[in-house]
């Protein structure tokens, strides 16, 4: 069980209830804030005085005030307007995310929502109840107000959801769980709506499938280095301790442990290479540079999901309903954009690995990889894949933060686009891992060249894994359905953890 009191929320939480299922629960600390806020926000509606999207109208109809006996209606009508996305539905896991932070958010008293409303959206996330959500239509500020709607529908009986795995209306998905729509009250569509939760849930699954891709990536290299017979000399301790980026230092213990006791990289220690490409070489210096990334969106991304992102706040110490601009997602939108950079170039350099790899001039193994060129081709190929999805990669890197356009009326004239940087990190991460998959087959199939020389402890369970899904490529066969199951060996996060059995954790 996950308690929430919007405070203490970790992201390996906020993993366990989206992706595992873990129920959900108020703490007490966390109901009593909610409570209070409430009561604050029931005085400030017996009050005929303006405060914005309590008794005003949104965005540029914040000069129009709202009657007592409209006000409900207001926050009705707010979702179903706001609702407007289009796209293919974001993943479950992405909306359950999206739920028990924004479950949190409302939680740390500063919403003035009702209890009730909040345990009505914890009851559908712990029934399996998953509304469908378009994936596109958020600018990023004004918080997530397409998409979160879309979500705050299926309280109201209305838009559609998953339930046990079939799509239905909103309505049916409630009845089928015994639950009842809520009506909304005074401030609480706007308190559901108006925050960052859907850019920091995608961020939240991306910071999950980054952590086992960073692993994995320092897995690839090590498997390649091997093939291509490199040397640890690049990897000494003292190089990075001169130069103490976490990152570096953890590459460069990861390559360490994985090529351990082996007889490939012994068996060439006095040859006549001085020093290796830089796509061996300076694996700790670009892998732990990717790896600083991923450490500034876990230390941002921990702060967002135990924050307030809606407007106005309501005070609990004073009482007073401030306006202010929580709600915009820059925070995210730029540690997103620079994750994006940082995954896109673990490919980068991976793809190089490969065309090593492949290049008989380069390697010393035979040409793409096959004992019959001319009649096959190898892992010809291969390479074009890898290398059509870094150049795609190099379009998606462009920052989506770097974009604003103006929205209702030029009231909000300053977006982030945050929602859009962090989906196509998730977009960038799955072309990485096609593109490790790539050579990680390759390095296989060039540690295959040079036995009986074994490679070390880690890369040995790793080939040996490979080799357990995919037969040396003796000849010409169709690989395509062979990259699929090595990109999903890799997703799934079975390659890190049965090295992680041999070598002990790798470091990230």
């Amino acid at each position: 069980m996950v308690y929430l009191d919007g405070n203490s929320l970790t992201l390996e939480e906020v993993i366990r209830v989206a992706c595992e299922g873990e129920a959900v629960e108020l703490s007490p600390e966390g109901k009593e804030q909610i409570v209070a806020s409430r009561k604050i926000v029931d005085g400030i509606l017996e009050e005929e005085k303006p405060v914005y999207g309590v008794s005003t109208g949104f965005g540029d109809f914040s000069k129009v005030f709202i009657k007592k006996e409209e006000r409900s209606k207001l926050q009705r009508n707010l979702i179903l307007s706001h609702a407007t996305g289009v796209g293919t539905p974001l993943d479950q896991e992405v909306v359950r995310a999206a739920m028990v932070l924004r479950a949190n958010s409302l939680a740390k008293g500063y919403s003035g929502i009702r209890l009730d409303t909040v345990n009505l959206l914890l009851e559908l996330l712990n029934q399996k109840i998953t509304p469908v959500i378009p994936c596109k239509g958020s600018v990023g500020a004004s918080g997530d107000l397409a998409p979160l709607s879309h979500m705050v529908l299926v309280m109201l009986g209305e838009g559609e959801a998953y339930v046990d795995g079939k799509r239905m209306s909103g309505r049916e998905a409630l009845e089928a769980k015994g639950l009842s729509p809520v009506v909304l009250s005074g401030k609480e569509g706007l308190a559901l709506i108006n925050g960052t939760q859907i850019m920091t849930a995608v961020g939240c699954i991306a910071w999950k499938e980054a952590v086992n891709l960073m692993k994995a990536a320092d897995i690839a290299a090590a498997l390649s280095l091997e093939g291509l017979k490199g040397t640890r000399a690049a990897f000494d301790r003292r190089i990075s301790l001169v130069r103490p980026y976490p990152g570096q230092l953890a590459t460069t213990e990861n390559i360490l442990k994985l090529t351990e006791d082996s007889a490939i990289i012994a068996s060439h220690k006095h040859c006549h290479k001085v020093q290796d490409a830089y796509s061996l070489r300076c694996v700790p210096q670009v892998h732990g540079a990717s790896k600083e990334a991923l450490a500034q969106a876990t230390r941002t991304l921990h702060i967002e999901i135990n924050a307030v992102t809606d407007n106005p706040l309501i005070m609990p110490d004073t009482g007073e309903a401030i306006s202010g601009g929580n709600f915009h997602g820059q925070p995210i939108a730029l540690v997103m954009d620079y994750l994006k950079l940082a995954i896109a170039e673990l490919g980068n350099i991976s793809e190089r690995r490969t065309n090593r790899l492949l290049d008989m001039h380069l390697s010393d193994l035979p040409a793409f990889l096959t004992a019959f060129p001319g009649v096959d081709s190898g892992l010809m190929i291969t390479q074009y894949v890898a290398a059509s999805l870094v150049s795609e990669n190099k379009v998606l890197v462009h920052p989506a933060s770097a974009d604003s356009i103006p929205t209702s009326a030029n009231q909000e004239d300053h977006v982030s686009m945050g929602t859009i940087a962090a989906r196509q990190v998730r977009e960038i991460l799955d072309n990485v891992l096609n593109v490790l998959a790539i050579e990680v087959m390759a390095a296989a199939q060039g540690i295959d060249f040079l036995k009986p020389l074994q490679p070390g402890k880690g890369t040995g369970a790793a080939h040996k894994a490979v080799r357990a899904i995919l037969p040396h490529l003796e000849k010409d066969r169709f690989l395509s359905p062979e990259i699929k199951a090595i990109h999903d060996f890799i997703a799934s996060g079975k390659l890190v953890k049965m090295v992680e059995t041999e070598t002990g954790s790798l470091k990230v």
